[in-house]
């Protein structure tokens, strides 16, 4: 009796996992799943390392530009760099997310940050040290919150990146708009360069983004932005992502993944 009692059980588990598998994903693991690709990219195509080796070169180049030509003044040069996918690669906690369905949330954000474990993106820690070499201050400027300030500063120290300190870690306390940090370096530094995943990391301006998520204002400030600002790939998450939800993330996983598909560019015959 018990040898059928068990194999009914069996087969009764068997089935309810059978259902499982069929039974359509939630709206939350589709978006989800659509970050898996993104992540895959950003950790094993060799054109991800290429572009970021690339663009912080530019940023060598340009510095060596601006040091030849530094005009006199009482204000000591330095660069001013985002953090999260800028010098940190915190692809893992996107991995992790992906492999068990879920999206991003703040807890298990701040618990990726407290492991301290990112490593440096490629290109990164030689561009840093050749910036430290021309006697240029470096600032930090990330909207991680002001409550993982020591995993976060611990993690650059074990990456033994240059200027690891205090005085040149600025994470955000209250808004994500980086304009008062930028303003507090500025009142003693004369910034060479910006270096960010996100158009943000140099100007607040591109936040907001109209019915062309933006392209406007890049071509109206292009010249500006070759000059100064280095731009690297984030297929993950960022500004361009929320600009397709209306700069609204507290949309919903459905709506999301509608406005997702909206827009989609698949070329209507007229």
């Amino acid at each position: 009796m018990r040898s059928f009692i068990f194999i009914i059980s069996i087969i009764t588990i068997s089935a309810c996992q059978q259902i499982s598998k069929e039974m359509p994903a939630s709206a939350e693991q589709k978006l989800s799943m659509q970050l898996g690709n993104a992540t895959m990219w950003f950790q094993q195509s060799v054109e991800m390392e290429a572009s970021y080796i690339q663009a912080f070169d530019k940023g060598k180049m340009l510095l060596k530009i601006k040091m030849d030509t530094l005009s006199k003044s009482d204000l000591k040069p330095a660069i001013v760099l985002d953090l999260d996918e800028t010098v940190l690669d915190n692809s893992p906690y996107e991995a992790r997310l992906f492999l068990n369905g879920e999206n991003y949330g703040s807890e298990s954000w701040e618990n990726w940050c407290k492991e301290a474990q990112a490593d440096a993106l490629p290109g990164a820690a030689d561009f840093l040290n050749f910036a430290d070499s021309l006697g240029l201050k470096i600032f930090y400027i990330s909207n991680r919150k002001i409550g993982v300030f020591e995993p976060t500063l611990k993690n650059l120290k074990t990456l033994k990146l240059p200027q690891s300190e205090k005085e040149h870690l600025l994470l955000r306390t209250t808004k994500s708009d980086k304009t008062e940090r930028r303003e507090m370096v500025k009142a003693d530094h004369q910034i060479l360069l910006y270096v960010g995943d996100n158009l943000t990391d140099y100007s607040q301006i591109f936040a907001e983004r109209d019915s062309t998520l933006g392209k406007d204002l890049v071509k109206k400030h292009q010249k500006e932005l070759l000059h100064n600002f280095i731009m690297l790939p984030n297929p993950m998450y960022g500004e361009w992502e929320s600009a397709i939800y209306g700069n609204d993330f507290s949309k919903t996983a459905a709506k999301k993944l509608e406005l997702r598909r909206k827009a989609l560019n698949i070329k209507l015959e007229k």
